[in-house]
C-alpha cells in the first residue's frame, strides 16, 4: 500500500472521529476554560477543526515560520461554522494528499520560528531531518501523534547529538561557577 492511501484512509478516519467532536462542542461559551491555565474551549475546537488543513499546508509548502503575524487563528460563533471550517480542512487535506506521490513526502521540510530553523534539515548533523511524512503523520492522526511525541514515527534522518548532564558535564570541578 502506498503512503499516500494509508495516510488518506486514515485522515478520513480521524475526520469522522473530530467531527463527532466538534458536533459536542457547546455554543455561546468560547472562553470557557476547564481550569484557570487551560486554553479556551473555542481556540481549541478551531485548533481539533482546521488541523486537517496542516497535511496541504506541508505539502504545497517547503517550509512554515510560527513567528509570522500570518498564523493567527479564525475564530467561529457557532456549532454549524465549526463543522463547515472541518469540512473545508479535511477537503483541503484529502485534495493535497491526492495530488502527491510517496516519493514528494520523502523530501525535507522545515519548521520556522521567527524565520530561525526549529528543525534543521538538509545534511546538518546537530539535529534529525524531518520529512514530509512525519508531519502527515502526525497533522492526520492528532490521537497517536497529539501530545506524546514518542509514539510518533522516529525521523528519518542521523539521531540528535546531547550534551552530557549537567553532573557529567562538571564531574571533577566546582561547575561553572568555579
Amino acid at each position: 500500500m502506498k503512503m499516500v492511501d494509508l495516510f488518506a484512509t486514515q485522515l478520513e478516519r480521524e475526520a469522522a472521529i473530530s467531527r463527532r467532536l466538534l458536533e459536542r462542542v457547546p455554543e455561546g461559551r468560547p472562553d470557557w476554560k476547564p481550569h484557570e491555565k487551560s486554553m479556551p474551549l473555542g481556540y481549541l475546537s478551531m485548533l481539533v477543526a482546521t488541523m486537517p488543513s496542516w497535511i496541504a499546508l506541508a505539502i504545497v509548502q517547503d517550509s512554515l515560520d510560527l513567528g509570522s503575524p500570518a498564523s493567527k487563528q479564525a475564530t467561529v460563533d457557532t456549532t454549524k461554522e465549526l463543522l463547515a471550517a472541518h469540512e473545508a480542512a479535511y477537503t483541503k487535506g484529502r485534495d493535497a494528499l491526492r495530488g502527491t506521490s510517496d516519493e514528494f513526502l520523502m523530501t525535507n521540510w522545515r519548521l520556522l520560528v521567527g524565520a530561525r530553523p526549529s528543525w534543521k534539515t538538509r545534511g546538518t548533523s546537530s539535529s534529525p531531518t524531518r520529512s514530509r511524512t512525519w508531519l502527515t503523520i502526525a497533522a492526520s492522526s492528532p490521537s497517536i501523534c497529539g501530545s506524546t511525541a514518542r509514539r510518533c514515527p522516529p525521523s528519518t534522518g542521523p539521531p540528535p547529538t546531547r550534551r552530557p548532564s549537567r553532573s557529567r558535564r562538571y564531574r571533577g570541578s566546582a561547575g561553572p561557577w568555579s
